[in-house]
């Protein structure tokens, strides 16, 4: 089974969370449930991104798959700019430039 090493997952998620904030909160509401207030994405693996998020002042869990199962660490940013522009076509919203 592949896997990232912990610096990769932790580099991934530092930047999401400290500069794609919306766009997880994007991915949850798409893929998960369009009550939620916060999104944090929280680990990943070859087959797709888990996301922390809250509703009604509960925390709850998502794990949303990759278009496909991923083995290099590159392949980690198109994915998640796969899921983030699924996203905004499921939920009416209109794309920023990436």
């Amino acid at each position: 089974m592949p896997t990232f090493s912990d610096d990769v997952v932790a580099a991934v998620l530092h930047h999401m969370n400290d500069d794609h904030t919306d766009d997880s909160l994007l991915i949850v509401r798409a893929f998960a449930d369009p009550a939620a207030s916060t999104a944090t994405m929280t680990t990943l693996d070859h087959l797709g991104g888990t996301w922390e998020y809250e509703v009604d002042g509960q925390t709850r869990t998502a794990t949303v798959p990759w278009s496909k199962e991923i083995s290099e660490r590159a392949e980690i940013r198109r994915e998640v700019v796969f899921l983030y522009d699924d996203a905004c076509e499921k939920l009416g919203v209109e794309p920023r430039e990436h």
